[in-house]
């Protein structure tokens, strides 16, 4: 495995700790600027904008910018928006450090893609996203749950601190590991990257992640008070229960890996399905522990799937001009956990129960099982995926090769 693909994981790992982590030092946040709970809660909104609004403009201002020195400056800018977010004086400070923070997430996930697959032959390159992706499920399992323990003993600015200095160290490792990639992937234009969004096999890739993945978050969302409520779990047997999650999460990435290499359109059918038969497993199951639980897990595995078989798509969709097509699929994902969270939370309010989210969640993974025909049928005139690389691949191959 390529080291670079490794230091590429670990500021993925920081990015997903960051990402996450509110969500488990929120009452310290609030209690400590004197605002209150909903109000702290905004402050995942101000990260999922950023990512939605930095995805594209990033990329394309930077699209003839050599992939090293981008992915530099992307991780010297989140470095000291999450610098920002340790200094904070107060709530507005902070809100306005998480909403830069979020800016660079999707471009960097973009160009980190292109050039791991990039370092690795033709056939391997999902496996090579998976690996860097698996940073971001990894934070799941190992940052988010050390961020909220820091926090708890602390305080919720050593938590940003040490999201900062994994920043840092990022720096420096793909500034002395990831190769120089100008001579291998042809520069393009914003006019190239805009005209692959006209693509319908990037548009149809693009909405069945915004409304497929949207299935977790409605779930995944309200899963703590669901399962103490509902199931009867203790919280502090909730934040174990979340792990594990993480765990299934990150298993399914690396399958989705070897999947999306292999039989990236069939793939994406079973995943959904999946997805739609865990979830509404785990509704009829949520009142008994040991089931809620395993639901749980499969639900978490099966949708770690989704993603890097929604990328391979991407990149064979998008090949000319990958970087926008690759960054708004994080973007795609945002708003997936926007639109998913509140109709989920929508499902509460209209008195539907506390478990309904679950069944909004089954609801939106049969529609993106649905809309996967509409991405094979939109990748129905291309040879088939695997069979062979455009001949710009090609080039970039013979090159890394020679």
């Amino acid at each position: 495995m390529p080291l670079p693909l490794i230091v590429l994981a670990i500021g993925a790992f920081g990015i997903g700790m960051t990402e996450f982590v509110v969500m488990g030092i929120l009452p310290n946040v609030a209690e400590s600027l004197d605002v209150s709970l909903p109000s702290a809660g905004l402050l995942i909104s101000a990260y999922a904008l950023g990512v939605v609004v930095g995805a594209p403009m990033i990329t394309m201002v930077a699209t003839k910018m050599e992939r090293k020195k981008f992915l530099l400056i992307l991780m010297g800018c989140f470095t000291a928006a999450n610098m920002l977010s340790v200094i904070a004086p107060d709530y507005w400070t902070l809100l306005g450090s998480r909403f830069l923070s979020g800016l660079p997430h999707g471009a960097y996930f973009g160009a980190a893609a292109v050039v791991g697959a990039g370092m690795v032959s033709f056939d391997r390159r999902a496996r090579a996203i998976a690996v860097i992706m698996s940073g971001l499920t990894l934070a799941t399992v190992f940052g988010v749950p050390l961020g909220t323990l820091v926090a708890q003993q602390t305080s919720w600015r050593f938590t940003f601190l040490i999201v900062t200095a994994i920043g840092l160290i990022t720096m420096i490792a793909i500034h002395r590991t990831v190769p120089n990639q100008a001579d291998l992937i042809a520069p393009t234009s914003p006019q190239a990257e805009v005209r692959a969004l006209g693509n319908r096999r990037v548009v149809m890739t693009l909405l069945t992640g915004t409304i497929g993945f949207g299935g977790l978050f409605a779930c995944y969302a309200y899963i703590t008070p669901i399962l103490t409520d509902v199931t009867g779990f203790r919280p502090t047997t909730v934040a174990f229960i979340l792990a594990l999650t993480g765990i299934g999460f990150t298993a399914g990435n690396f399958i989705g890996g070897h999947v999306a290499d292999l039989y990236p359109q069939k793939g994406l059918y079973v995943a959904f399905s999946s997805l739609a038969v865990a979830l509404t497993a785990m509704y009829f199951s949520v009142e008994t522990p040991v089931a809620a639980v395993v639901a749980a897990y499969i639900m978490a595995n099966t949708a770690g799937m989704i993603s890097p078989i929604l990328q391979r798509l991407l990149l064979d969709a998008a090949h000319e001009a990958p970087s926008l097509a690759s960054a708004l699929h994080h973007s795609a994902f945002n708003l997936a956990n926007a639109h998913g969270a509140w109709l989920g939370g929508m499902a509460i309010s209209l008195g539907f129960g506390l478990a309904s989210p679950i069944l909004v969640g089954t609801a939106l993974a049969l529609t993106g099982l649905l809309l996967s025909v509409g991405v094979a049928w939109a990748h129905r005139d291309k040879p088939p995926l695997g069979a062979a690389p455009a001949t710009s691949e090609v080039t970039a191959e013979a090159q890394l090769k020679g």
